[in-house]
C-alpha cells in the first residue's frame, strides 16, 4: 500500500504538465492585467484619437 502511494507520488512529482498549465494561467492572468490597465489609463484618449481620424477619413475635404 505505501508503494502504490509512493509511486503514484513520484508520478505526481514528475508529471510538469500541471506545472506547465499554472504557469500558462499566471501568464495569462498578467496580460489581462496589462490589458486593463491601459485601456483604463488610455481608453478614452484613444477612443478621441480614433473618433476624429475616422470624421477626417468620412468626411470630404472643403473645395476639393
Amino acid at each position: 500500500m505505501i508503494r502504490k502511494f509512493l509511486a503514484s507520488l513520484h508520478l505526481a512529482v514528475v508529471d510538469r504538465k500541471g506545472v506547465t498549465a499554472a504557469e500558462y494561467a499566471v501568464l495569462a492572468v498578467g496580460i489581462v492585467i496589462v490589458v486593463a490597465a491601459a485601456a483604463a489609463t488610455f481608453g478614452t484618449k484613444l477612443s478621441d484619437v480614433f473618433t476624429a481620424l475616422g470624421s477626417r477619413i468620412t468626411v470630404p475635404p472643403a473645395g476639393g
